[in-house]
């Protein structure tokens, strides 16, 4: 099977920590994704949305990184990551559901921080509008200039503290008593949300979660003690300490703190674990 992706694209290393955790062989092809690359003919062929990852598997094509997940569990020889209990798969699939909008928020999160300062300050307003023009969803088009207009007051920062405000609080409700999402198992659900809460630690927002939600932290560690998160993700972008380090880490958090103390109000209670199996 190869994959197609983007080295520090936040579905691509989901995809990639599947593939690690079930031992799975692939080939990959990286793609360019600050030359916008996903928006060439050849890959649009692939994958008419234009973005990472595709995996293609003989004669089968396939496309949104939660149903890559699914697939790749089904293939090969080694222990699936999908729960036997009904009751856990059902819960893992509402959490690969939940992808959808948590991918959204995070990608908010990144270009209306530290990325949006990056874009404006490297490139014209004729180029950032021609980058735009290619892209090939006309709703992630209309997203991106939006953030890059109105930066930290887009619509679609408030949509993104909704996402992770609830992402957060089922986190914290099922890591409560467990070590991982669905119980003393390891699961899917894990490979699902890591890569989207490792992001959001490498831009210098794990203020969002730490203090209101704080079991995520230990799972985050815990996550990023397992050999695949090494293979998966440190070999593309690097050390987590090394982002967190960055000036512009220090910056995002200071721009979003108060933003999003004001946004959350108080915490929630804590929930009740149930074993996936």
């Amino acid at each position: 099977m190869k994959l197609y992706h983007g080295s520090t694209s936040v579905c691509s290393a989901k995809v990639r920590l599947g593939l690690a955790e079930r031992g799975l062989d692939w080939d990959g092809q990286i793609l360019d994704l600050g030359k916008g690359e996903q928006s060439s003919d050849w890959y649009l062929a692939l994958n008419p949305n234009g973005v990472v990852p595709t995996l293609v598997d003989g004669d089968l094509t396939v496309v949104e990184s939660s149903v890559i997940l699914e697939h790749l569990d089904s293939v090969g020889a080694a222990t699936t990551l999908m729960p036997d209990n009904p009751a856990a798969r059902t819960r893992a699939r509402m959490w690969l559901a939940a992808c959808i909008d948590i991918h959204a928020a995070i990608n908010t999160m990144t270009f209306a921080t530290s990325k949006r300062d990056e874009l404006l300050a490297s490139r014209t307003p004729e180029q950032l509008s021609a980058s735009i023009a290619r892209m090939a969803h006309p709703a992630n088009a209309a997203k991106r200039r939006d953030i890059l207009d109105n930066g930290l007051q887009s619509t679609h920062v408030t949509t993104a503290f909704f996402t992770l405000r609830d992402m957060f609080d089922r986190m914290d409700r099922a890591l409560s008593e467990c070590d991982w999402l669905l119980g003393q198992e390891y699961s899917i659900a894990d490979t699902a949300i890591l890569a989207y809460v490792d992001r959001l630690d490498r831009l210098g927002l794990a203020v969002m979660f730490e203090a209101r939600t704080p079991s995520i932290a230990g799972w985050l560690d815990r996550s990023r003690e397992r050999p695949s998160y090494r293979t998966a993700v440190e070999a593309y972008a690097g050390p987590a300490e090394h982002d967190r380090a960055l000036p512009a880490a220090a910056a995002n958090r200071a721009m979003i703190e108060p933003l999003w103390s004001e946004f959350v109000g108080r915490p929630t209670g804590q929930g009740q674990c149930r074993d996936a199996n």
